[in-house]
C-alpha cells in the first residue's frame, strides 16, 4: 500500500503553474484541468483503491486498461494482457513493454519480485482524462495522461517516466520514504534513479554513455535538447520561455526551502531532488561501467535499510555504509560514494572533510561493458608506457650509433 498517502505525479506543480501563465489560452485550460484533476484525485485515491483490486500476488502479471479519456478507472477496458496479443493501440503496446521492462529490471538485476517483492500485479491505465498533462502512482497501478499535443505529448512514450512511477511502488513496499522535505525528495530521487537505470539496462548503456534525463521524450516535442530533469546537471534540464529556468539546484548550498503544502510541491520534493540524484550520478561515473551493478545496488541496499523519516544526511551515511558492506572498505566503489556526497555539499558521518581527495576513484571501466581491477589497470598502463619508453630508449641509441 502507498504509505506515503499521496498519488505520486512525474510531473512537479511548478511546471503547470507556469503554463496557466501562458498566451495560449488551451494550454491554459489544459494546464489548469491537469491541476483541478489531480486534486481531486487525491480525495478519491482511496475509493479507487479499494476498486481496483488487493496487491495480490500474480507473478508481475501485466494488464494496460483503456480510460476512454474518462477518470474513472473502474471502468476502464482491457486492451491488453500478458496473455493476449499485441494492441491496435500503440500508447497500449508502449504501456504494455514499460511495464514489462521494469519488472524484468528488478527481476534480473536485484531478484526482486515485483514491486513489492511478492508478484504484485501491474496494472496501466492509457487515455485518462482529456488532454491530461501527468502520469502518476496511486498505490496500485499507474495512470497515463495524453497530453495537451502543444507542451506534453502522450506520457507512454518515455520508459523513464514509466519507470520512474514503477520505483515509486518499490519506496513503498520498502523504506516508504513520506512525501515531503527531504524524505520526499529522497522520494522522488529513488525514482528517478531507477527510471534512468531502468532505460540504461535496457539500452545496455554505460554510465558514461547515458543522457541521464527524465522525461526527455514527452516533454516540449516541439523544442529538442530537453527533459524534465536532468540526473547529470540538475538546475540545466531545461531553459525557455514556457518554463522559465530549471530549478533545481545540485548542492546543498543552493537547497530549496519550500511550504509542506501541495502548492509548494511538498517542500519542494521535485526540486530538492536534485541533489541526491547528482550523487548518484557522480558515484556511477566515478565507478564507471554499468550503473546499475555497482551504484545501482548500493542505492537499492540503502533504500531497504531506510525509514519513513530518513533526511539526506542519514541516506549518504548508509550508501557509505553499504558500499563497505559490498565492496570492502577504502574500496573504489566505497570513495565513489564518499567523494560525491561530498561535491553536493553532504559530508559523511565520522569521515573527515577530503578524505577522498586523497584517493584514487579513477573509473574501472575496460571497455568491454565489465568493471576491471582498478590496480591492475593501472598497473597495465604502467607496464605499457615501459615498454613504450624502453623502446623509445632503443630507437634512440640506434641514431646515434648511426651518427
Amino acid at each position: 500500500m502507498n504509505r506515503t498517502g499521496r498519488v505520486s505525479c512525474i510531473l512537479p506543480p511548478h511546471l503547470l503553474h507556469q503554463l496557466l501563465k501562458s498566451d495560449d489560452s488551451e494550454v491554459r485550460q489544459a494546464a489548469l484541468d491537469t491541476l483541478l484533476t489531480t486534486t481531486r484525485m487525491r480525495g478519491e485515491r482511496t475509493v479507487w483503491a479499494s476498486l481496483a483490486g488487493a496487491a495480490v500476488p500474480g507473478n508481475g502479471r501485466r494488464t494496460v486498461f483503456d480510460c476512454n479519456r474518462t477518470r474513472f478507472l473502474p471502468l476502464a477496458e482491457i486492451v491488453r494482457s500478458e496473455d493476449g496479443p499485441e494492441a491496435s493501440d500503440a500508447s497500449a503496446n508502449r504501456a504494455f513493454e514499460g511495464l514489462g521492462a521494469t519488472r524484468d529490471f528488478y527481476q534480473q538485476v536485484f531478484r526482486r519480485n515485483s514491486l513489492n517483492d511478492r508478484g504484485m500485479r501491474l496494472d496501466g491505465y492509457i487515455h485518462f482524462g482529456v488532454k491530461y498533462n501527468n502520469a502518476f502512482w496511486d498505490g496500485r497501478q499507474m495512470v497515463f495522461g495524453d497530453g495537451d499535443g502543444r507542451k506534453f505529448s502522450d506520457f507512454t512514450g518515455s520508459l523513464t517516466v514509466i519507470a520512474h512511477e514503477l520505483a515509486h511502488g518499490v519506496t513503498d513496499f520498502t523504506a516508504g520514504f513520506s512525501y515531503h522535505d527531504q524524505p520526499g525528495a529522497l522520494n522522488e530521487s529513488m525514482s528517478d534513479v531507477f527510471g534512468s537505470l531502468v532505460e540504461q539496462w535496457s539500452l545496455n548503456q554505460s554510465a558514461e554513455a547515458a543522457n541521464w534525463l527524465i522525461g526527455a521524450e514527452i516533454f516540449t516535442p516541439g523544442i529538442g535538447a530537453d527533459a524534465l530533469r536532468s540526473m547529470k546537471s540538475p538546475g540545466e534540464a531545461y531553459d525557455n520561455i514556457p518554463y522559465g529556468k530549471d530549478p533545481q539546484p545540485d548542492h546543498m548550498n543552493d537547497y530549496v526551502h519550500l511550504p509542506n503544502t501541495e502548492e509548494g510541491d511538498y517542500g519542494g520534493v521535485h526540486i530538492n531532488s536534485g541533489i541526491p540524484n547528482k550523487a548518484f550520478y557522480l558515484t556511477a561515473v566515478r565507478i564507471g561501467g554499468y550503473a546499475w551493478k555497482a551504484a545501482g545496488l548500493i542505492w537499492y541496499e540503502s533504500l531497504k535499510a531506510s525509514g519513513q523519516e530518513t533526511q539526506f544526511q542519514e541516506f549518504a551515511d548508509t550508501t557509505y555504509r553499504k558500499a563497505e558492506e559490498l565492496y570492502g572498505s577504502g574500496s573504489t566503489e566505497q570513495t565513489a560514494v564518499l567523494a560525491a556526497w561530498q561535491d553536493v555539499g553532504i559530508h559523511i558521518s565520522g569521515v573527515p572533510v577530503g578524505v577522498a581527495r586523497t584517493r584514487s576513484f579513477s573509473p574501472r571501466w575496460n571497455g568491454d561493458g565489465e568493471q576491471g581491477d582498478g590496480v591492475a589497470a593501472l598497473t597495465k598502463k604502467v607496464d605499457v608506457l615501459n615498454t613504450q619508453m624502453s623502446g623509445l630508449a632503443k630507437e634512440m641509441a640506434s641514431l646515434k650509433a648511426r651518427r
